[in-house]
């Protein structure tokens, strides 16, 4: 097989993959927004729970967790589909790293701007909903694509659990076809072309971000 063939023989699985970053997201976006907020609100032992929780998906070794939701937890009764595990867990480690800039970005507003919205008679939730998290999330826009980035790059992981992605494709061809320089380097370009359009566009919305006067804050 040429490396052409090999590549178009890997790319059968970027549905897997796509399928699985898409999914992981719904996973990720809502944790990191809940606990990123929820650890910059929270004081005393309710933060130290929250950061618990945090620490236990972004610290945790990817790998591991796979395996323990796939196959430990049909021990105790609990049976999850590959897919179903694969985005949860690629998602809420993905949100436990993109939670933290959530909570940096929250902190980084002037409190001037928190005091403001007091003085107009508005409450905290209107506050946080109107005022903080805007601006918060325009400027953590680039840090979300970065993420976006990681969690591509980490489903590669799934093969693992029998889902047929592109790294799960590029084993299979390595069965009947031994040339490993040529297959994972196929596998390697794969990722790249998935990848580089996604760094691209961060590229773009950093940049507009950064620009003075933009609308909306920078987008």
């Amino acid at each position: 097989m040429s490396l052409l063939d090999i590549w178009l023989g890997i790319l059968q699985g970027l549905g897997t993959t796509a399928a699985v970053t898409a999914y992981g997201l719904v996973f990720a976006v809502p944790f990191a927004l809940v606990f990123g907020v929820a650890q910059y609100l929270t004081h005393g032992v309710t933060r130290l729970l929250v950061t618990g929780i945090i620490e236990f998906w972004r610290s945790s070794a990817v790998i591991i967790l796979l395996f323990v939701f796939y196959y430990a937890l049909p021990v105790v009764g609990i049976t999850l589909s590959a897919l179903t595990v694969s985005a949860m867990v690629l998602g809420l480690n993905a949100g436990g790293y993109a939670s933290q800039a959530v909570r940096a970005g929250l902190q980084a507003i002037p409190a001037g701007q928190k005091e403001a919205g007091a003085a107009l008679g508005l409450s905290r939730p209107a506050i946080l909903l109107l005022i903080e998290l805007p601006q918060a999330l325009v400027a953590m826009s680039p840090t979300f694509v970065n993420t976006l980035i990681q969690l591509v790059k980490a489903t590669a992981l799934v093969s693992l659990v029998t889902l047929t992605d592109m790294t799960f494709r590029a084993k299979e061809i390595a069965q009947v076809e031994y040339n490993p320089v040529a297959i994972y380097t196929a596998l390697l370009l794969a990722f790249f072309v998935v990848c580089y359009p996604i760094a691209l566009a961060g590229r773009w919305l950093e940049a507009r971000v950064a620009t003075p006067g933009s609308r909306s804050g920078g987008i």
